[in-house]
């Protein structure tokens, strides 16, 4: 049956036709949307908010990193225990399919020193100008200030818009509600309630790709704040990245963090707390740093001597004196080592409203191979309210882009196979 219009009674749809409802205007509904239109189907988009896309344009505002050229199985790798359920999905429509699309839609990429792969202009709001055009094109219509409020008790979509509540039928319904995190752009996690209520299994959410707590002492604090660590490599239970962070007012964030962030999130969880262990110096050997620090400093300060003798200054230097005793500073072979493996003691995850993006949601077990709720057939499922994590480099974007189009073909295959 066809869409209402808010306030109006249900209009008769056109023989034969069939509509879906896509709840979600992010990467993984206008996927959806894309490929049930590819189908023949018509689709009807909602979204709480005055306008669609918004988390996607502000990913790209440090650049739209869509996805990632590693080889095949380390890809895979990246989505940890979500791996098998997600696999067809993300070969299906994998990096190089992306890039295809991407370039379809008149937005060419290229692939960064470190694999990633970008728009040239690096901007997110070309490309999404150029889907919703393509969309629209084909027939799709956006409803937006449409926010989901769950199913009526025969079955009808409820939404609450401006013009008060609208109760909307559909021929099957796309959720892509997003996660938890950045809920000022409209991913709240309000469907939560909703499918809890409805009995479908979840996975409680929390934060991922997050920065977290440190108890930074006053002086650290007021003269490191907001300064970038550079080139480092940071450990935690047998896991490593190098790169950069950047120490916070409550603690650390920043790339080379997000990377370990779903470890040092379940450790904090499980014992109170987790540390980290940073590598402030990862060309030089430990042996190399003790014998250059026992060089004479003569009347050089401790700080110039770091300087001089083992490249180590400002926030590194800060570090340091943060982490280790007094005593340390007075022993090169203790100083090395703490230079090489420098504990850190983070106490909390930073909350799911500032994480980048969340892990948790509708329990991947709770859906069939095509993305339909198994108790609730005709609901389908995609993007980041699904129970997956994945960290920072194109890999959630690449999930998002890959389920999206699975449900939207789930969909199209479920209602082939119905009863004219």
């Amino acid at each position: 049956m066809t869409p209402m219009t808010p306030m109006t009674p249900m209009t008769p749809m056109t023989p034969n036709t069939l509509r879906v409802a896509i709840i979600g205007g992010g990467a993984a509904g206008l996927m959806a949307a894309e490929t049930l239109l590819d189908r023949g189907i018509a689709v009807d988009i909602h979204d709480s908010m005055p306008s669609l896309g918004r988390k996607f344009l502000m990913a790209g505002k440090s650049g739209l990193n869509l996805t990632h050229t590693e080889p095949e199985a380390v890809f895979l790798q990246r989505f940890g225990a979500a791996r098998a359920r997600l696999e067809p999905a993300l070969t299906a429509f994998d990096p190089a399919a992306i890039r295809a699309w991407a370039e379809g839609l008149g937005i060419d990429t290229f692939v960064g020193s470190s694999g990633r792969v970008f728009p040239v202009d690096f901007k997110a709001a070309p490309l999404l100008r150029r889907w919703l055009h393509l969309l629209r094109h084909r027939g799709a219509s956006i409803h937006v200030r449409h926010k989901w409020r769950g199913w009526a008790a025969d079955g009808a979509l409820v939404f609450a818009t401006p013009q008060g509540e609208a109760r909307i039928r559909a021929d099957a319904t796309v959720l892509a509600l997003g996660g938890g995190s950045w809920p000022r752009l409209g991913s709240d996690a309000a469907w939560v309630r909703i499918l809890s209520a409805a009995g479908i299994p979840m996975t409680p959410l929390k934060s991922a790709n997050c920065g977290f707590d440190v108890a930074w002492s006053p002086v650290f604090r007021e003269r490191f704040r907001g300064d970038p660590v550079k080139a480092v490599r940071l450990s935690h239970d047998g896991q490593s990245a190098t790169g950069d962070f950047v120490a916070t007012e409550t603690g650390i964030e920043g790339g080379a963090v997000y990377a370990l962030s779903a470890s040092l999130r379940d450790r904090i969880a499980s014992d109170g707390g987790a540390i980290l262990t940073l590598d402030l110096s990862p060309d030089r050997s430990e042996a190399r740093l003790a014998a250059e620090l026992a060089a004479p400093r003569g009347s050089r300060t401790m700080t110039a001597h770091l300087k001089r003798t083992a490249g180590i200054t400002g926030i590194k230097a800060g570090l340091l004196r943060e982490c280790l005793d007094a005593a340390a500073f007075a022993d090169p072979a203790r100083l090395a080592a703490g230079i090489k493996a420098l504990p850190l003691r983070l106490d909390a995850a930073r909350p799911l409203a500032e994480a980048i993006s969340s892990a948790g949601g509708i329990a991947l077990a709770a859906l069939d191979d095509r993305f339909m709720v198994r108790m609730r057939p005709g609901l389908f499922c995609a993007g980041e309210m699904l129970d997956w994590e994945a960290p920072t480099g194109g890999y959630l974007f690449s999930a998002c882009f890959a389920t999206g189009r699975a449900a939207g073909a789930g969909a199209a295959d479920w209602l082939a196979a119905q009863p004219v």
